[in-house]
């Protein structure tokens, strides 16, 4: 049976959806096809990711594993992008192997308890994952931006500085910078740069959502509405 297309020439909506109804339903034919479809998303999840002595090809397969979770957990009705929702469900996966393969052994079981020791390296590798994901967000802002949190913080060994350093290395004034930096932190806190880093901290409730989507209000308004 012929395939009923859109204007633009692609598959109806109708054939969307009963491609995954099958996929879930256990149709191996239409779970490759998607899997082969979203297979660029694992090489985009895993390029950013903290891989540390995790052979890439390794990373691949494993997150290859959480794109095929996502895709028979994937609800369609909900609204959400499946390039969103498969994007954590991939990063998880290759974080637990990171993490286990650094170890050199499999997860212990529930009953034997976990040394400080064991404890450590997790505390470790959770730091230097959220702090991959929080330069990857940061690199996503304009280039004026990304210089006043690299400044403010103390990038990659530097030492943080103050607004009226800030100016000064930039040519403006304190008010300035800080008015800058106020919108580098808002813009960071928007889903479309903060989803990896909530993910990663389980700040992903509609609360949270909603506590975004005030303060962003609340800072366009003393911006007279510009963005």
């Amino acid at each position: 049976m012929k395939h009923r297309k859109t204007k633009e020439g692609g598959p109806s909506p109708n054939t969307e959806t009963t491609e995954w109804q099958q996929a879930q339903g256990g149709c191996r034919q239409s779970l490759n096809q998607l899997m082969s479809k979203h297979d660029g998303l694992v090489h985009a999840v895993v390029r950013q990711q903290v891989l540390g002595d995790l052979p890439y090809e390794r990373a691949l397969h494993t997150g290859r594993t959480g794109l095929w979770r996502a895709i028979m957990g994937y609800d369609r009705q909900r609204g959400t992008a499946f390039s969103t929702y498969a994007w954590i469900a991939i990063m998880r996966a290759i974080w637990a192997a990171v993490k286990k393969y650094h170890q050199g052994e499999e997860r212990l079981p529930l009953s034997e308890t976990i040394t400080d020791e064991q404890q450590e390296p997790d505390r470790r590798w959770e730091r230097k994952v959220i702090q991959a994901s929080t330069q990857v967000a940061v690199a996503a802002l304009p280039v004026r931006l990304q210089q006043v949190v690299y400044f403010r913080y103390g990038w990659e060994g530097q030492k943080p500085v103050t607004f009226r350093e800030i100016g000064e290395q930039m040519g403006i004034t304190k008010q300035r910078a800080h008015q800058l930096h106020q919108e580098a932190l808002m813009r960071l806190r928007q889903p479309a740069l903060s989803y990896q880093l909530r993910s990663l901290l389980d700040k992903q409730s509609p609360a949270d959502y909603q506590v975004v989507a005030s303060e962003t209000a609340v800072w366009l308004q003393r911006r007279g509405g510009r963005r």
